[in-house]
């Protein structure tokens, strides 16, 4: 008999991750992506890169981002919307792909030895909420200043101040990050190799292999607000200040699932964002848009679109995580296998299976290298981004 867990095409022979009690999806998504091309270089059967470093930068770098932010709407009521937004949530464990790259790109990577797991980056309820307090006070004393008629670089002095404090807590929470790695590894063949000592950037620089600075992220917006083949981005979305900013070109959804399924063909995996709870069984690690039929549960109406949903608020990106594998038939793909980051407990030992008919309904976005949109797409990347506001749904990964 046929297992459900069965697919024409995989790619892993890997195990799975462990984001734990934490919202680092989008950064375990990307780990795990360029992992890949580095078990391959090291010819190791298993690898993985330190998660907590790059939650460590990014806390940090998302704290100056929200101050930077707070600096350049001083002159607004604390309760107007904008600056409520950014006050609601500053430091928190969600993100996007381009902010991934971001933060790889100004720190580097380090291997998983040189910086493991600590409490808090497993369990980081406790620890956010001590950050959001120091940015929210560092921003009303950056607010005070600035009503009391100081310049900008009393308000950047203060921002230092809390950046300083914010980095002590830190290094407290989830460790010191290395300034280098003695590294050395025994590969499958037992052959050993000695690389020394290597700063982050030259680790990622030496093994970190996949080019993630040519990726662009694809997500299908099916508002009539959103026209297919623009490009976006969201206000005060990021981490590293001074970075590029986040972009999203729109797509048809038929094309993003042609397009993922080109690139699992060609032995590669791909990163995406989707709304992961719904018509979900997290045990057997299913997702089919019709697996509960609530409407004739309830006797009630559950027809809304995805555009109606997404407009309501009732969908949004809540999770990222990788395709891995597909189940194509007659040249159609019919379900998709994805690697999860949930521990090897749930689903078949970690990965989950996602019928077709809910990557129409629940998928929002991938990153994929540049080569595989059509001519007329890479030129779209050219076009200047329609900024969308910053509590818009588009934005909502980076909120977990």
């Amino acid at each position: 008999t046929e297992s459900p867990h069965s697919f024409s095409i995989v790619l892993d022979d890997w195990g799975v991750t462990n984001q734990a009690r934490s919202g680092r999806c989008w950064m375990f998504a990307g780990l795990n992506l360029c992992r890949v091309d580095t078990r391959n270089v090291l010819n190791v059967k298993e690898f993985e890169f330190s998660q907590n470093y790059l939650m460590f930068w990014d806390k940090l770098e998302r704290a100056n981002f929200i101050l930077e932010a707070i600096i350049e709407t001083a002159d607004r009521p604390s309760d107007d919307r904008t600056v409520a937004f950014l006050l609601q949530n500053p430091i928190s464990d969600g993100g996007q792909w381009d902010m991934f790259t971001a933060l790889v790109a100004k720190h580097g990577v380090v291997p998983k030895s040189a910086m493991d797991e600590t409490e808090s980056s497993a369990n980081s309820s406790r620890m956010n909420s001590s950050l959001n307090y120091q940015t929210r006070q560092g921003a009303k004393r950056i607010r005070d200043a600035y009503a009391e008629e100081s310049g900008l670089d009393v308000l950047r002095r203060i921002k230092d101040k809390t950046l300083k404090v914010i980095y002590d807590m830190l290094c407290i929470h989830l460790g010191t990050p290395p300034t280098e790695v003695d590294w050395q590894w025994k590969d499958k063949d037992g052959e050993f190799t000695r690389s020394g000592k290597l700063t982050p950037l030259e680790f990622a620089a030496n093994y970190l292999q996949t080019d993630i600075h040519d990726y662009v992220s694809l997500v299908h917006d099916p508002r009539e607000s959103s026209p297919e083949g623009a490009t976006f981005t969201v206000e005060y979305l990021g981490n590293v200040v001074d970075a590029p900013a986040i972009r999203y070109l729109n797509v048809d959804i038929q094309l993003m699932k042609d397009i993922t399924l080109k690139i699992l063909e060609d032995g590669k995996p791909v990163w995406m964002g989707c709304d992961t709870g719904k018509q979900m069984h997290r045990d057997l690690g299913l997702w089919d848009a019709d697996l509960f039929d609530y409407a004739s549960v309830y006797g009630a109406d559950f027809s809304m679109d995805k555009a109606t949903r997404l407009e309501y608020h009732q969908t949004a990106m809540t999770h990222a995580m990788m395709f891995t594998g597909v189940d194509v038939v007659d040249g159609v793909p019919r379900r998709w296998r994805v690697e999860n980051s949930w521990d090897d407990k749930v689903g078949n030992k970690g990965f989950f299976l996602m019928n077709d008919s809910w990557f129409a309904e629940y998928m929002f976005e991938i990153a994929v290298p540049k080569e595989y949109l059509p001519p007329e797409l890479q030129k779209a990347l050219e076009l200047e981004p329609i900024v969308l506001p910053a509590w818009d749904p588009m934005g909502s990964l980076a909120d977990e």
